[in-house]
């Protein structure tokens, strides 16, 4: 808890590890993660490093895995999750796995590249069957079509001196997109003036795109024309809408050959394509099964250069030098893994550690465990404290829960939060080692700050006595009605006065909020949000004077205590004066004030707390309008209320200019004594220079 309630102590040190040591010394010192170190070489860029060669080896490694994991991805197939993390390589397996991974991703290509090959023929076949079985159709339903013979009719009377062959209509068939079809027939219409007659036909079953692995809709067409400058015209167009041409046999008889011999040259790549894709699908499933522990490998490999990178190498190139922030309480630890990486790696020279001294602000490290270190990553995103401040965290594993649960305030909702963490929590062990994504991550990583969420949402949901916007009627209500059914029934409107002794039994309900308030549709939200907004309030300020208070522990711990003075104090006096002299109106009105007490200091009498606060800030006199009333609550509250906004305006130059104020008067009189002394000590080697006296003199 020590560690907890302020950040380790750091040191800063020196590590001198020999060249033969390096890389598993910093492995070692990585995978305890105790440590963080300085770049010692601001100066080069990324290129000019010394082990940019290693760091280029350890991208590749990790492209390659980028590449294996979209194709796992692809396929649908799940990476075998670990069970523990693998470490980071040694230098002989780096080699073995920067071999294997290359002859894996040979492999993994050459199946795609296949596949791909395969895939694109399939759909060329798929697609000519389709043009062949589909023209068949077309050609019937144009022949048989009569703007086709008047249009044929019309082309013989006008070019009735040309041969035979130059009278018969062409055509061109193919595959179009289905989407593309209403450009692709407003394109043809203006290339020709209306000399084309397009047809196209739907077909049924989606087509593979070979490149992306989409289904696509696609449409058989069959363009009808004259001439050979329309045929060039018609191939660009269909080149520019991405329709693939097909050559059709114009007989019938030779389609029906050529279909026959389609479908058995699609049967035999059928089944190519199946042993293809179980090929693949082998090779990729034994990549999934240590894909996970080969990434980890790849990001620490990459990890360990980029940090042996930040080493400084001495005049003789025989020692990394490096720099490193280090908990003190890790000092030893430290120093065991240079004795023993050194040791293990045959060095005669030993590897070793020295602190030295620096003024430098060291970072701030907090010991975490598995219950803290959630409510750890919550302040962080807020700010990260100061080296050596009051850690916020402590404080907030229970205010952060509890300020949920006033906020939230409901039993049953509360209840299923509660359940919801207690199955993470009891099944940890067994959940960590699920990989739900990054969405689960975040709530498994927060399981016991949800858990005690839910549990603070369940007790202010019994104070609020709400469960799914339903109350609880345990102990009975403490209102009775003094009117009996038949007037009760004939008055829909009628006020239950809590002035009357026979509407209340003298006694206060013994646990939150009396059930019959479910029973008041008129004032029900009116109380409760009253009751809420006022019970925010209180704990708010009780929460930013806690807050303040803390900064006394800062300001001892920092020897500044004259901040103290010029901070604390001002802040401490402007919060109680205003807002918990606001609070302590709250419960003067709660207590003083009672529907069954006399007219005085009957609830109709009961000032406003907001309208007094107002009043009391604006320095204005406050007027009740109501009779037999006093406008205040207790004897020269007017005269008190004015004293205390007078201390709390004069605060405000202390918080604004008191702090700046010192810190220019302590730099001015620092520049003086500066000044003073030089003068002095130049008068004395002066003095001594000339006379042989003095403290060179006598020297």
């Amino acid at each position: 808890m020590g560690s907890f309630l302020r950040s380790e102590e750091m040191v800063l040190c020196e590590v001198f590890v020999q060249p033969e040591a390096a890389y598993s010394t910093v492995a070692e010192l990585g995978e305890s993660g105790i440590l963080q170190f300085r770049d010692m070489n601001d100066e080069l860029n990324a290129f000019q490093r010394r082990f940019i060669a290693e760091v280029k080896t350890a991208n590749e490694i990790e492209r390659k895995l980028c590449f294996m994991e979209s194709e796992i991805a692809k396929e649908g197939i799940l990476s075998q999750n670990l069970e523990e993390l693998p470490k980071a390589p040694n230098s002989k397996e780096i080699s073995k796995l920067e071999a294997h991974l290359e002859k894996t991703e040979g492999d993994l290509k050459e199946a795609c590249r296949s596949l791909t090959v395969l895939t694109s023929n399939f759909v060329e076949l798929s697609e000519l069957k389709h043009v062949l079985e589909k023209t068949q159709e077309l050609f019937a339903e144009q022949e048989n079509s009569p703007n086709f013979n008047e249009a044929r009719a019309l082309n013989e009377e006008d070019q009735g001196a040309a041969n035979t062959s130059r009278s018969q209509l062409n055509f061109i068939a193919g595959v179009i997109p289905r989407e593309r079809i209403p450009g692709f027939e407003k394109m043809l219409w203006r290339i020709s003036k209306g000399n084309i007659f397009l047809r196209q036909t739907d077909i049924e079953e989606a087509i593979v795109d070979p490149k992306t692995g989409n289904e696509m809709k696609k449409n058989v067409f069959v363009a009808f024309f004259q001439g050979d400058q329309l045929k060039l015209r018609i191939k660009k167009v269909c080149s520019g809408f991405r329709a693939s041409i097909y050559q059709c046999p114009r007989k019938t008889e030779e389609r029906i050959e050529v279909v026959k011999g389609v479908q058995t040259r699609i049967a035999d790549l059928t089944l190519v394509l199946s042993q293809t894709k179980d090929l693949k699908h082998r090779l990729l499933m034994e990549i999934a099964s240590k894909h996970q522990g080969w990434m980890v490998q790849a990001k620490k490999l990459k990890a360990i250069y980029h940090t042996l990178n930040m080493f400084n190498v001495d005049v003789t190139n025989k020692c990394f030098i490096g720099q490193c922030w280090v908990p003190k309480i890790f000092l030893q630890q430290v120093k065991d893994i240079l004795a023993t990486k050194s040791k293990d790696s045959g060095s005669s020279v030993p590897s070793f550690l020295s602190v030295i001294t620096t003024s430098e602000v060291p970072p701030t490290y907090h010991r975490t465990n598995k219950f803290t270190k959630a409510f750890q990553i919550v302040i962080n995103a807020y700010g990260m404290a100061s080296y050596r401040e009051l850690n916020p965290a402590l404080y907030s594993t229970i205010t952060f829960p509890f300020l949920f649960g006033v906020m939230f305030g409901d039993c049953g909702h509360g209840l299923i939060l509660t359940l919801f963490a207690a199955w993470m929590v009891i099944y940890e062990k067994k959940l960590a080692k699920s990989g739900g994504g990054e969405i689960w991550n975040i709530f498994f990583g927060g399981r016991y700050l949800i858990l005690l969420m839910g549990i603070f949402s369940i007790y202010t949901g019994l104070i609020y006595n709400d469960a799914f916007s339903k109350s609880f009627n345990i102990f009975g209500s403490s209102w009775k009605s003094p009117y009996n059914s038949t007037t009760l029934l004939k008055n829909p409107q009628l006020t239950l006065d809590p002035a009357f002794e026979e509407s209340y039994a003298q006694y206060p309900y013994p646990f939150g909020f009396d059930p019959v308030w479910q029973l008041a549709p008129a004032n029900k939200i009116i109380f409760q949000n009253s009751f809420k907004m006022k019970l925010s309030i209180i704990i708010g300020v009780l929460h930013m004077i806690f807050g303040v208070c803390l900064s006394v522990g800062n300001h001892i711990y920092y020897e500044k205590k004259i901040n103290i003075i010029l901070q604390f104090i001002p802040q401490v006096l402007f919060l109680t004066l205003l807002f918990l002299y606001m609070v302590v109106l709250m419960v003067l009105k709660w207590v003083l004030y009672n529907a069954a007490s006399p007219i005085i200091s009957s609830t109709r009498c009961a000032p406003s707390v907001l309208i007094t606060f107002i009043n009391m800030m604006m320095f204005k006199a406050m007027e009740y309008d109501k009779e037999n009333c006093s406008p205040t609550m207790y004897p020269y509250q007017e005269e008190i209320q004015m004293v205390l906004v007078l201390v709390a305006l004069l605060c405000i130059p202390f918080l604004l200019l008191g702090k700046p104020l010192y810190i220019l008067c302590t730099r001015s009189s620092m520049k003086k004594h500066v000044r003073l002394e030089g003068r002095g000590s130049a008068g004395c080697a002066g003095k001594g220079d000339g006379k042989g006296k003095g403290p060179s003199g006598d020297g």
